[in-house]
C-alpha cells in the first residue's frame, strides 16, 4: 500500500480490442462481469494544457477489491493511452489510486513534484488527472475523485463481482446522471 495515497484500486490496460479484451478476461480470467462504455463521456478533457475532445471506450470489472480497466482509443486525440500505444506498448499503462479528497491529495502529488499531463472530469465529482512521471516503463500514476456518481458506480461494479456467477459477462454502464 501506498503511504502517501492508500492502495492501489485500479489497474489500466490499454488494448487495441477491448470486445476481445473483455471476453479474455472473463472467459479466461474469471473475471465479470464488465461494464462497458463505448464513448466514455469526458468532460474538460486536457492533455499538456490544451483542451481536446477524445473518444475513448472503457471496460471494467473488479477482480477482489482492485479493479480492472481495459481501455481502447477510437480517435488519434493527444492523450497518455495514444503514447503508449506509440511507443509500441499494450497492456498495464496506469495504476489508479482512488480518493475523496481530490485536491488535497493533488497537492500533495504537485509537493512532491509530480506533474500533471492528462486530466478530466467524468461525472460530478469525477476528476482525474495522470501524472507525467512513469515509475516503471510505460506504467503511469492516475489520481482519480470518487465521491459522486462514478464512485457510486465503482462499488456497482465491485458489488457486481463478488457473487458473479459467469452470466451476462458484459454489461452496459449504468447512466452515472442517476447515480
Amino acid at each position: 500500500m501506498s503511504k502517501i495515497l492508500g492502495p492501489i484500486r485500479q489497474l489500466g490496460y490499454v488494448v487495441d480490442d477491448i470486445e476481445a479484451g473483455m471476453r479474455h478476461w472473463s472467459q479466461v480470467m474469471g473475471v465479470g462481469p464488465w461494464y462497458y462504455n463505448p464513448r466514455v463521456p469526458i468532460e474538460n478533457y486536457t492533455y499538456d494544457g490544451q483542451t481536446y475532445e477524445p473518444h475513448n471506450s472503457v471496460a471494467l470489472a473488479n477482480s477482489g477489491y482492485v479493479q480492472v480497466e481495459l481501455i481502447q482509443t477510437r480517435n488519434d486525440v493527444p492523450s497518455m493511452y495514444r503514447d503508449f500505444r506509440n511507443a509500441g506498448h499494450r497492456g498495464l499503462q496506469h495504476v489508479a489510486f482512488w480518493t475523496e479528497c481530490f485536491d488535497a491529495d493533488l497537492e500533495r502529488l504537485l509537493a512532491r513534484d509530480f506533474t500533471v499531463k492528462m486530466g478530466g472530469e467524468v461525472g460530478a465529482n469525477g476528476r482525474f488527472v495522470y501524472f507525467e512521471q512513469e515509475h516503471h516503463p510505460g506504467t503511469v500514476i492516475e489520481l482519480s475523485e470518487v465521491l459522486g456518481p462514478k464512485g457510486k458506480m465503482f462499488d456497482m461494479i465491485r458489488a457486481a463481482s463478488e457473487d458473479w456467477d459467469g452470466q451476462d459477462p458484459i454489461r452496459p454502464f449504468p447512466d452515472l446522471s442517476t447515480l
